[in-house]
């Protein structure tokens, strides 16, 4: 299968935030979408390697701040390219609290939703959590980010007299060096697979 054909269905980012105790943390995702209007729920699907996957099982609650265009990519490097188990995410940004006490991102998002989980579906890889929308607020007009958006337009491009031989992940831009890729390589900044490399 051309891997091609799957970066042509249109999703957002988000940056997906959920607090345990008294420890805040977030991660970038690409799949959230709205369910049902009554009730009013939405979907995420979350990677089960992220920190915040196991503290939104364990306390049933998250909240989504919607990436918009105006966002830029430090954004996508703070919120995804680390984990949140080694580093504390709230450190140097800023951040709100939302109703339900946990937080949300205003700069470079047009809205957030809080939520809270009533079903999960282990999907291997990921868990599936279907959530009731508590509460969210509009913070801007501008036009949320899509993946394509933010691979032509926030995403920096490779630099020209950069020629390495390796590989270059289409999600991050973290490089692999080297002739072979391993088929179970798993990116060590946004954890996507082998198949989401592209050769330099």
């Amino acid at each position: 299968m051309d891997g091609k054909a799957l970066e042509k269905l249109s999703y957002g980012l988000f940056i997906l935030t959920a607090r345990e105790g008294e420890k805040d943390n977030g991660c970038i995702v690409n799949t959230v979408s709205q369910a049902t209007v009554q009730p009013n729920r939405i979907l995420v699907t979350v990677d089960k390697k992220n920190y915040t996957h196991g503290m939104i099982q364990r306390t049933g609650m998250f909240n989504v701040s919607i990436l918009a265009e105006d966002s830029v990519f430090e954004t996508y490097r703070h919120w995804g390219f680390q984990s949140g188990e080694k580093v504390d995410k709230l450190e140097g940004v800023s951040v709100q609290r939302a109703e339900n006490g946990l937080v949300y991102v205003a700069e470079g998002c047009n809205a957030y939703l809080c939520a809270k989980v009533v079903s999960a579906a282990d999907l291997g890889t990921h868990t599936l959590f279907i959530a009731d929308v508590a509460g969210g607020g509009l913070l801007s007009e501008k036009e949320s980010a899509t993946y394509r958006y933010y691979q032509q337009h926030i995403k920096p491009a490779p630099k020209a007299e950069e020629k390495k031989k390796g590989f270059v992940c289409v999600v991050c831009g973290y490089v692999y060096e080297g002739d072979t890729l391993p088929d179970d390589f798993i990116c060590p900044w946004c954890k996507h697979p082998a198949s989401d490399f592209r050769p330099l």
